[in-house]
């Protein structure tokens, strides 16, 4: 009688979020977008292997938000995770594709989504009718308002928030929460550390208050507010504005005519060609002791470029 053949075994595949220095290393080792990387020797977390974060805010607390690269990437091989966050060492690794902070904030909110209960359309937690109110208080809920000047909210850790109609709000206030807000004059915020707020519909607004959060304005004349430490907050659109409030935060506007201001210690604050910055110098009393702003192309700045103030108030490049 033949011997069966025994199944293979497939192999794990997971998706992650990693962060590089400015010229795609990570602790010295050359990665490139597109590449396939492979370790040799045993995979163990945070000692060796190539490491990423399965929830993309928590690259944060290993690449400051400004002057790094971020990527998606698949993880396999041997997997190890990480006790105290998402973080997990592999034996192999694919570099997929760069990601922007608006694309990290766009990943944070799909992550918590996808972690969340279904929405039930007859539930309290969805509201799909004019000037309707949505709420989910429990963890890993969500609460979305679809209908014209809604409200949803999500006051549970890992819930989410969404408002689709015209002039809607959506509120996070749990940890790792997210907000998302796409409809015309909307408003996204969250409140929770390491939480994620979109709001992608023009003349909107989007405001992460915790630490290593993250808020993301992609409509033409929104706003991104970022306050937490090692916060990040991304401008897209066209005459958009950036703060970053929070220590060691960065501010990016990219639109046209854009402003991007870091009035946190230590806070780096980058725009374009037509746009401007804002950067203050504190001391370690947290005392203002510097405050200068120039327009790109002027003073020595430099388009798509992380700058910060030192303590002579001059621009450097962070």
């Amino acid at each position: 009688m033949a011997a069966r053949k025994k199944k293979a075994v497939q192999e794990e595949v997971i998706t992650s979020y990693k962060g590089f220095d400015a010229n795609w290393q990570c602790r010295g080792f050359q990665f490139a977008v597109g590449g396939k990387f492979k370790h040799d020797g045993e995979v163990k977390a945070c000692a060796s292997g190539f490491h990423a974060c399965e929830y993309p805010l928590d690259v944060f607390k290993y690449y400051s938000p400004a002057g790094s690269k971020f990527a998606v990437v698949s993880q396999s091989g041997d997997l190890a995770r990480h006790a105290d966050d998402s973080k997990v060492a592999s034996k192999k690794l694919e570099v997929k594709a760069e990601l922007s902070i608006a694309g990290l904030v766009k990943a944070a909110i799909e992550f918590t989504t996808s972690k969340c209960l279904p929405i039930d359309p007859e539930s309290p937690a969805s509201s799909t009718g004019y000037q309707g109110a949505a709420s989910s208080t429990g963890d890993y809920g969500a609460a979305s308002s679809t209908g014209y000047q809604g409200a949803a909210s999500s006051t549970g850790d890992y819930g989410a928030a969404s408002s689709t109609g015209y002039q809607g709000a959506a509120s996070s206030t749990g940890d790792y929460g997210a907000a998302s807000s796409t409809g015309y004059q909307g408003a996204a915020s969250s409140t929770g550390y390491q939480g994620a707020a979109s709001s992608t519909g023009d003349y909107g607004a989007a405001s992460s208050t915790g630490d290593y959060g993250a808020a993301s304005s992609t409509g033409y004349q929104g706003a991104a507010s970022s306050t937490g430490d090692y916060g990040a907050a991304s401008s897209t659109g066209d005459y958009g504005a950036a703060s970053s409030t929070g220590d060691y935060g960065a501010a990016s506007s990219t639109g046209k005519h854009a402003v991007a201001l870091a009035a946190g210690r230590e806070g780096r604050a980058m725009a374009t060609e037509s746009g401007a910055i804002v950067l203050l110098y504190r001391n370690d009393d947290g005392e203002i002791v510097h405050i200068r702003a120039s327009k790109v192309g002027e003073n020595g700045i430099k388009a798509n470029v992380f700058y910060m103030l030192n303590a002579d108030g001059e621009f450097v490049e962070a």
